[in-house]
């Protein structure tokens, strides 16, 4: 599948952004340099005929991407979050993409949640509403359940959808392998990996079961966050195609006058959205990593309520730890820690310089400190950083694509709420709270009980592996004595054992 005939894909890719006007507006949005606009503008041209029309009442770059696909349609969802970087004008263009796609017809829906759940949809609900939202993998309709009255939200996939993911998915494979092929300096940054990762996030969100375990988990880790809630999914209207989940009432988090004129503080739900996320991220390694607009909403009462779960985001502890000292080293203008924890991680080859990569970060951070948010150039502070990366040969770490793209996400969201937010400001509170908590000596003590109770398991086996390492000793054919070793760092490991179980018992 992953053959030439995807050159078709990208070349109709190129065209479409050509016939549709959007290859000129995204390029001038982003303020590329000319020769890359008038490349772009040469290659184009020539296929523009090849190109999909669109919907003509749509602005270009919205056209270009609902036509093209689901896949972009996810790209141009993020990039609505990001007005710093591609402005107000077509951030806003592209919010159309959050919620607001063709709906596929009401019967249409019924249909599949019939043959998934196998029971009429008229015995399950007493209503059955129009499409509310649209978006590019699913709709939502609002339904009230015939067993109680509870009003319910029920997202149907769209039909057809994987065989469109999976096609887009197709190309893009092609197209990473080509310029792996083409550029090897491309090579550091993993294309072939993150298409990887991008493909299982995708795949995942296409089964609607999955996204109901997630929303469960993500409600059992926020039930004492305070002004933020999670809709219930309701388990037994739960399948591949459908799933049902609790009603969420409130005013979308994209409409700034309707949160105004609801009297709601949107530099608190700013600093709130943003603060959020880092909990749920350091604190619990389990995030949403599709915090846009289109997923938010405020409740009557200020709380953040949180739905479309399909796209989640885990972090192992050490990870968390990682990111905690990163972020808290820029905060405190400590960029020779901030260096020393990418080395530490082995995020840098251990060859480079490490003062020298500390100077580096000291020009990402310094801007953001004592300026105006709304005079930082996210787009320029995102352009050098890439230049860092390549100089120190930083290689993409697929882990935290995610985390780095959600924070990308809230953090536009949060400039939404709050043109002149600070995140490292915001930020503060949460990170010294995580960092107090999980770095220093309390947190050796525990992560050493941990450890005692993980050895402890294998006790029972000491014996016998003691035993039996005599026995090949007391043989005729005896090993050198570099192979007695083990025997010796095995009486150790017991004695720390001992230790260890004995200093877990205490903590």
């Amino acid at each position: 599948m992953r053959g030439p005939h995807n050159i078709i894909r990208l070349v109709r890719t190129l065209a479409t952004l050509e016939r549709t006007g959007a290859i000129g507006q995204v390029l001038g949005a982003v303020d590329a340099p000319p020769r890359l606009r008038l490349a772009a503008r040469i290659l184009g041209w020539p296929f523009k005929w090849l190109g999909l029309k669109g919907d003509p009442s749509l602005p270009p770059t919205t056209r270009a991407l609902t036509a093209l696909g689901p896949a972009y349609i996810k790209f141009g969802q993020i990039l609505s979050t990001r007005p710093d970087i591609v402005g107000d004008e077509l951030a806003e263009q592209l919010r159309y993409l959050q919620d607001k796609l063709p709906p596929f017809p009401v019967e249409q829906a019924k249909q599949m949640i019939e043959a998934d759940l196998g029971v009429p949809v008229d015995t399950i609900f007493t209503s059955f509403s129009e499409p509310v939202a649209a978006a590019s993998i699913a709709q939502v309709h609002r339904a009230r359940l015939a067993s109680n009255g509870a009003d319910v939200a029920v997202k149907v996939l769209r039909p057809g959808i994987e065989r469109a993911f999976r096609k887009d998915i197709d190309a893009f494979w092609f197209a990473a392998r080509f310029i792996e092929t083409l550029s090897p300096a491309s090579r550091r940054l993993k294309p072939m990996d993150v298409i990887a990762h991008f493909e299982g996030v995708v795949m995942g969100e296409l089964d609607l079961r999955l996204e109901a375990a997630a929303a469960s988990e993500f409600a059992a880790n926020t039930a004492s966050d305070e002004g933020f809630r999670v809709p219930k999914p309701d388990w037994g209207l739960c399948a591949r195609n459908v799933m049902v989940l609790d009603w969420a009432e409130g005013t979308a988090l994209a409409d700034n006058a309707a949160l105004d004129a609801a009297g709601h503080d949107r530099v608190a739900l700013g600093a709130r959205v943003l603060q959020l996320f880092l909990s749920h991220a350091l604190r619990d390694g389990f995030f949403h990593a599709d915090m846009h607009q289109g997923n938010l909403k405020v409740g009557p009462d200020g709380a953040i309520i949180a739905y479309d779960f399909g796209i989640m985001g885990r972090l192992d502890e050490y990870t968390r730890r990682v990111y905690a000292e990163i972020l808290f080293g820029f905060i405190r203008k400590d960029y020779r820690r901030v260096a020393e924890v990418h080395f530490e991680a082995g995020y840098v080859p251990p060859d480079r310089d490490i003062d020298e990569f500390a100077r580096a970060l000291r020009v990402v951070g310094e801007p953001i400190f004592g300026m105006d948010a709304s005079r930082i150039s996210m787009a320029r502070l995102l352009a050098y950083l890439f230049e860092v990366t390549e100089k120190f040969g930083m290689e993409t770490r697929t882990e935290l694509i995610l985390l780095q793209r959600t924070m990308v996400v809230v953090e536009g969201v949060a400039r939404g709420l709050d043109p002149h937010i600070n995140i490292w400001q915001v930020a503060r509170p949460v990170v010294e709270g995580y960092i107090k908590t999980n770095v220093g000596p309390r947190a050796l003590l525990r992560d050493l009980g941990r450890t005692a109770r993980v050895l402890g398991r294998f006790g029972p086996k000491l014996p016998a592996l003691v035993e039996a390492q005599l026995i090949r000793q007391s043989q005729p054919q005896l090993p050198p004595a570099r192979e007695v070793h083990p025997l010796l760092w095995m009486l150790a490991g017991a004695s720390l054992v001992v230790l260890g179980v004995g200093l877990g018992a205490l903590l």
